[in-house]
């Protein structure tokens, strides 16, 4: 089973949005795409008010998001 990933577009630089994770090293911030994301903003509005980003970076953005939700959790006894 082969396992496609879009992670590779996320960026972090300490010199790019004081080193936020960002798309392909542009000044848009994941968090930015999140937030129009759960606003209501559909994909092809994102991509004409922003023509830079691709596809990709969207699901990237949402792949990010879903593994850094994922956390162990421990239950004290």
């Amino acid at each position: 089973m082969t396992v496609v990933t879009e992670l590779h577009r996320i960026t972090v630089s300490p010199d790019v949005c004081g080193g936020r994770p960002c798309i392909r090293g542009l000044r848009i911030r994941v968090k930015d795409i999140l937030e129009l994301l759960a606003a209501g903003a559909s994909h092809d509005e994102i991509l004409k008010d922003y023509p830079y980003l691709e596809t990709g970076d969207i699901v990237a953005a949402l792949e990010f998001a879903a593994r850094q939700s994922d956390h162990l959790v421990l239950r004290a006894s």
